[in-house]
Order: C-alpha cells, then sequence, then structure tokens
C-alpha cells in the first residue's frame, strides 16, 4: 500500500476540541434521517452518548468457542447488562427470547473458517430480512490490506446503500490484514475509509499510542473492540481509555464471556462507560459483586 503522507508536515488533528454535533448527540449525525437517528438513539444511551455492546457474534467463523457452547444458557442472562447485542441472524432467531428489548446490531457478513483466509467475505443478510427481525443496526467486517479488500469494500457500500434508504445505521468493524501493522496509523487509514464510504459506526481496536487521533480523524462514532480475553483489571483499564481518549463506547465478547464473573465484569464497563468510574474503581466494584457470577 503507497504511503502518500512520507513528505508531509506533521498533522494537527485538534484533539482537545470536540466535533460540533450540530443539534444531535453522536458525531456525524446530524444530517441523517429520522428513523436512522431513532436507531442510533437504541444503541447510544442519550443520557451519556455511549454504548456498551455486547458481543457474540464469533460462532460464524470459529464455531462453539469457549464460552460460547451454550448461549442459551451462558449468554443470554448477560443480555439484560448492555445497551445493544452484536451477534447473527440465525443465533437471534433461534436463541434470544423475543422479548428482549436491547437494540440489535446484526452480523451481516460472512465466508470462510478461521482455517481459510478471513477476508474473502460476502454479504450474507439480505436487507429485508434485517428489517423483518427489527434490527437497530448492521454490521460486516472491513478487512483495509486484506487480500480481498476491494470485495470487502463493496460489500460494506452496498450495505450502506440498504442502510440508506431503509434507515438501517451501519457499523463497519475494521479487521487488520495480514500484511498491515496494527497502529494507529493503520486504524487512521481504516477507520477513516469505512467513514468516507458511508458507515455511520465504527468499529475498532485500541492501541496505546495516538488513539485519541483515530477519534478526532473519524468524523462518526468509535466503538471500541474488547479483542481477545485479557485480565479484567487490564480490560477496565483499556475500556477506560479509550474512553478518555474520546470513543463513544466498548463491544467487548471474550472479555465478558471468559470473565472469572461476568455479570459483574458487565456492570464493572458499564461503570466506566457510563458513570465515569476510573479503572481502580472499576475494579473494586467487580470485586465486590464478583459472586453475582
Amino acid at each position: 500500500m503507497p504511503e502518500v503522507d512520507q513528505f508531509k508536515q506533521e498533522k494537527n488533528y485538534h484533539t482537545d476540541i470536540p466535533v460540533d454535533t450540530h443539534g444531535f448527540y453522536l458525531k456525524g449525525a446530524s444530517a441523517l434521517d429520522w428513523g436512522m437517528k431513532n436507531r442510533l438513539s437504541r444503541i447510544f444511551r442519550p443520557d451519556t452518548g455511549k454504548t456498551v455492546m455486547f458481543a457474540i457474534d464469533h460462532g460464524y467463523f470459529q464455531g462453539p468457542t469457549t464460552g460460547l457452547e451454550r448461549v442459551d444458557l451462558d449468554i443470554v442472562p448477560l443480555m439484560q447488562y448492555s445497551d445493544a447485542i452484536m451477534l447473527t441472524r440465525g443465533m437471534l432467531r433461534t436463541t434470544v427470547p423475543p422479548t428482549l428489548t436491547k437494540a440489535v446490531v446484526m452480523r451481516s457478513s460472512g465466508g470462510p473458517s478461521i482455517l481459510k483466509e478471513l477476508s474473502d467475505e460476502q454479504i450474507a443478510v439480505d436487507i429485508e430480512d434485517a428489517i423483518r427481525m427489527n434490527v437497530a443496526c448492521i454490521t460486516l467486517q472491513v478487512f483495509i490490506g486484506g487480500e480481498f479488500e476491494t470485495r470487502s469494500i463493496h460489500n460494506m457500500t452496498k450495505l450502506v446503500d440498504w442502510g440508506y434508504r431503509y434507515g438501517i445505521p451501519v457499523m463497519a468493524v475494521t479487521a487488520v490484514g495480514k500484511d498491515m501493522v496494527r497502529d494507529a496509523k493503520y486504524f487512521r487509514l481504516a477507520c477513516r475509509m469505512c467513514a468516507e464510504l458511508g458507515a455511520q459506526v465504527v468499529k475498532t481496536y485500541y492501541v496505546p499510542e495516538d488513539f485519541d487521533t483515530v477519534v478526532a480523524s473519524c468524523p462518526v462514532p468509535i466503538v471500541m473492540a474488547g479483542g481477545k480475553k485479557i485480565p479484567e483489571f487490564d480490560a477496565l483499564t483499556m475500556s477506560w481509555k479509550a474512553i478518555q481518549e474520546g470513543a463513544s463506547g466498548v463491544d467487548m465478547g471474550r472479555n465478558i464471556f471468559q470473565s472469572q464473573a461476568p455479570v459483574a465484569m458487565m456492570k464493572a464497563v458499564n461503570r466506566i462507560v457510563h458513570e465515569g468510574a476510573t479503572p481502580e474503581e472499576a475494579y473494586d466494584y467487580f470485586n465486590s459483586i464478583k459472586v453475582e457470577g
């Protein structure tokens, strides 16, 4: 991939100046239609402007990974503590009670398993079926730097076109290509591309150096991906740092359902995202209630 900035002067991202929301509380959403804003309001709490998503879509390429063997028994009871759930249509229809009122973020891409080239994905959900399931958002992985990058981009823009037609926002999930370095430079590129091409929300990974520039240079809300399981205090610290540096929420899966106390961990993450707790305060809270499970 060519380096287009190698001779440019250092950029000023103005990370200390928030982006004007022009009358709607989410960045980049002022010109959206009422229906799309309403759906975004189901995902991002209007009182805080942030979200705690619960991702359980791993099975679409990993199968019944650790913690997701029995979604009905181990995962569904946790959903009530989130603002939104991210999952596939198969799991939604077969396992999630229709009485659940949490926002649904529908995984709409699919392709190879972990044994193959993951960027070789196609759109896997028709927009009419997404509407039928009353989803608040449709989402897919976008492999910037992957072997099938162009197809991945086209998948996203097709979802964006469908979303505008029916008032359903699209969340692009930045997936790191095999030959790309996982750093702020890469994520600035990937997140900006997704937003420029129409995604209303971008989910991306936290990087310890210059994550605030990733957020500042993306004109739509950034949701931090939880990633692989790490110790509870480290996951809470990462969440706190992402929020402090401008993220509009976190989307955690393995750091919740693989925790020694999933309910306590979900509640502790909520403390950080919605109540401004520090990592130490949230971890103390986690330890005080982890007997709940």
